[in-house]
């Protein structure tokens, strides 16, 4: 089955599949390596890990798509990747479509925030009109050259016109082709409750660590009937804190070895970018 059928299996089987967010290739492939089933590209981690700054639309096409490519390369799972409002109109999502469903994308997630975005998380969020954010749906579904590649759908508005009018939303978001839907930033647990019953696609619940959002278990989240549960940055901010303790080990007493449980071993990064691997290669040619 191609990862692009697989996660649309992932996601309508709505058992609340836990997805992580990668910033680069090796945080993808670890995140691969501890077992999980798809990963998520995600734009906040990729400007706040390469560029050192905010989630506020930063981040463009080329940058997306180059660590989308170097991803889809680096593991074989599906990958959702955020293309954050499209990068401009409704012809600008055509063109970023065709280029991350060429990088490799198996999904691409566009959200209706007025240019330049911010984090979901963040105030100050507005979002562009219904009716144009639906024609960039419509142009991110004709844009696809491939049926099985899947549109996710993602609305803000819940932060600036309320629960019902992103659902409503939603709905016209779900009418215009987009396979799964994405309320962004509800407050209230009964939100969270209430979405899988009020949205027939199947959704994505974004558990942002720290964020507005109450945080449910991954399994209560698939009971309800969430397809996907998504953690974009608990990878970054794992590593954040792991990079200040090492750090200021270092710093205080002035080294870092194996067994001080801050560092990984010598032996287990090289497994990880795969050096076994290369070192068989390039012994069959020699």
């Amino acid at each position: 089955m191609s990862t692009r059928k697989t996660l649309k299996a992932l996601a309508e089987a709505r058992r609340g599949v836990l997805v992580p967010g990668a910033f680069n290739a090796l945080s993808a492939k670890i995140i691969e390596d501890l077992g999980f089933e798809a990963i998520y590209v995600t734009g906040a981690g990729v400007t706040n890990m390469w560029f050192g700054m905010p989630d506020q639309g930063f981040m463009g096409l080329s940058d997306i798509a180059d660590h989308t490519a170097r991803i889809r390369d680096a593991v074989e799972v599906p990958l959702i990747v955020d293309a954050d409002t499209g990068f401009g109109n409704a012809l600008n999502v055509y063109h970023a479509v065709r280029t991350l469903e060429r990088a490799g994308a198996d999904c691409i997630q566009l959200e209706d925030q007025v240019a330049p975005k911010r984090c979901g998380h963040f105030s100050g969020k507005e979002v562009i009109s219904t009716e144009e954010a639906v024609s960039k749906i419509k142009a991110a579904v004709d844009a696809r050259r491939d049926d099985n590649l899947l549109i996710m759908a993602r609305t803000d508005a819940a932060a600036t016109h309320g629960f019902e009018a992103a659902v409503e939303r939603a709905q016209r978001f779900a009418q215009a082709g987009a396979d799964i839907l994405f309320v962004e930033a509800v407050t209230q647990a009964e939100e969270i409750r209430a979405l899988p019953q009020r949205l027939a696609k199947p959704q994505l619940m974004n558990v942002v660590i720290g964020g507005k959002t109450p945080i449910f278990n991954a399994d209560e989240l698939g009971q309800l009937g969430y397809g996907i549960v998504l953690y974009a940055n608990a990878a970054l901010q794992g590593a954040v804190m792991g990079m200040q303790k090492a750090l200021t080990v270092l710093r205080d007493t002035k080294e870092v070895q194996e067994g001080s449980g801050l560092v990984t071993t010598f032996a287990e990064r090289q497994r990880l970018v795969g050096k076994p691997v290369w070192d068989t290669l390039e012994k069959s040619y020699t």
